[in-house]
């Protein structure tokens, strides 16, 4: 069945105007972007946010985790559930303007070009900017779809402590985000987060839009390496109990092991630090994290138990003692395959090619996938490159996955 969607376009100048409006706040003297959760800056984001939803027309709720919504309840669909869509604007430090801003943004615009169709919804849509997505300033990532899918209680959340000490609780309420609603006040119907890849699929087989059909499941660890400071010029190499050796050995291990299987499987340790961190002194210490990915639950414990083993191996052969700290663990998700198939059929109705794909990135749709149907539909970037300013999607590939979006929630939302 065709979409009379098919009809309608969002305004693509006022959806890009907001994106690159919206990409200037947090910048600092040397241009370079940063919108950490819960800090001035978020909350200038968040402002602007708030007005672009009000100028739609939309009602605006905040819950106790700082979740920003914008809902339009139509004429006359009652108590239905909602349409959810959106997506996150706080970012990582130094970083380009689409990641999580874009899924909002064209979410406040879907509404407002149907709205200005004249399209009455058989049930209420919103749109949804979760807090702390990003996970920078304040641990775990994705904490407020967490928490408003009830994986994490509120009171836990806003007791967490940043990396700078603060307490999310207290900074939500001094930027004025610290709302009334208990999380989980609005319970969707559906949910749909557009996105960019953040990875170089799409652009690098031509294809415009992509189905994600499934999320990779991550594991997350903080591993401390306790070995001997010493003298580097006086220890023999025999007679070294040295951490950071160790560390490096890890790191290896990691690399070796996924690079020779035949799974989509990856390692990474994103962080490193030793002690005493002197030029001329062994490391008495190595702490570091480990961030493994995989799509099937058995492969990802599988590795999980692998790298257990090794550190236990490690720890005899090199004299050292190894902790590790579980810091986040989410189980693969699977993806709605009625909605992925939306995003399908209105690709091909507008004549553009699309690709079912696994998402390698953590998103708020995994968390909010565990209380409704729920799926994402990406658009290229170029070069594979996000959580970095050289981070771009190009206007028409951005203006297409909008239109996707518009095409799949005005069906959702009973758009015949």
């Amino acid at each position: 069945m065709l979409f009379k969607s098919l009809n309608l376009s969002i305004d693509a100048d006022r959806l890009l105007g907001r994106i690159r409006e919206l990409g200037q706040i947090g910048r600092d003297d040397d241009s370079a972007l940063t919108r950490l959760a819960a800090s001035e800056a978020d909350k200038a984001g968040r402002n602007a946010l708030v007005d672009w939803m009000k100028d739609a027309g939309l009602e605006i709720a905040v819950d106790r985790i700082g979740n920003v919504f914008g809902i339009w309840r139509g004429s006359d669909n009652g108590d239905h559930a909602p349409i959810l869509v959106g997506s996150h604007i706080d970012t990582v430090i130094n970083a380009g303007i689409y990641d999580g801003c874009y899924g909002v943004l064209a979410g406040v615009e879907v509404i407002e070009t149907l709205r200005s169709a004249g399209f009455v919804p058989s049930r209420p849509i919103a749109v949804a900017a979760f807090t702390n997505e990003e996970g920078v300033r304040y641990a775990p990532d994705m904490m407020g779809s967490l928490v408003f899918a009830g994986g994490l209680s509120v009171e836990e959340a806003l007791a967490t402590v940043g990396t700078d000490g603060t307490l999310l609780g207290a900074e939500l309420e001094r930027i004025g985000y610290a709302g009334a609603e208990e999380p989980g006040f609005l319970q969707p119907h559906a949910y749909v987060e557009l996105h960019i890849e953040q990875g170089p699929v799409l652009e690098r087989e031509g294809i415009p839009i992509g189905a994600v059909e499934n999320l990779q499941g991550i594991s997350w660890q903080r591993v401390t390496i306790e070995g001997v400071a010493n003298h580097a010029g006086t220890t023999p190499m025999a007679m070294r109990h040295d951490a950071g050796h160790a560390a490096a050995r890890v790191m290896t291990f990691l690399r070796d092991r996924v690079s020779g299987s035949n799974a989509p499987t990856v390692a990474t340790v994103g962080c490193i630090n030793f002690e005493p961190n002197a030029i001329n002194v062994i490391p008495s210490r190595a702490t570091f994290t480990v961030d493994l990915r995989d799509p099937d639950e058995m492969r990802l414990k599988n590795e999980e138990t692998a790298l257990a083993d090794y550190l236990i191996e490690l720890a005899s052969a090199e004299g050292v003692s190894i902790s590790v700290e579980q810091l986040a663990r989410f189980e693969p998700v699977i993806f709605d395959n009625t909605i992925v198939e939306l995003v399908e059929q209105a690709a091909k109705q507008r004549g553009l090619s699309s690709k079912r794909m696994t998402s390698g990135a953590g998103h708020d749709a995994q968390m909010i996938a565990r209380i409704c149907p729920a799926a994402m539909i990406f658009v290229p970037s170029a070069h594979g490159i996000s959580h970095n300013p050289r981070e771009y999607t190009s206007g028409p590939e951005l203006v297409n996955g909008a239109n996707i979006l518009l095409d799949v929630v005005g069906k959702l939302a009973g758009l015949d």
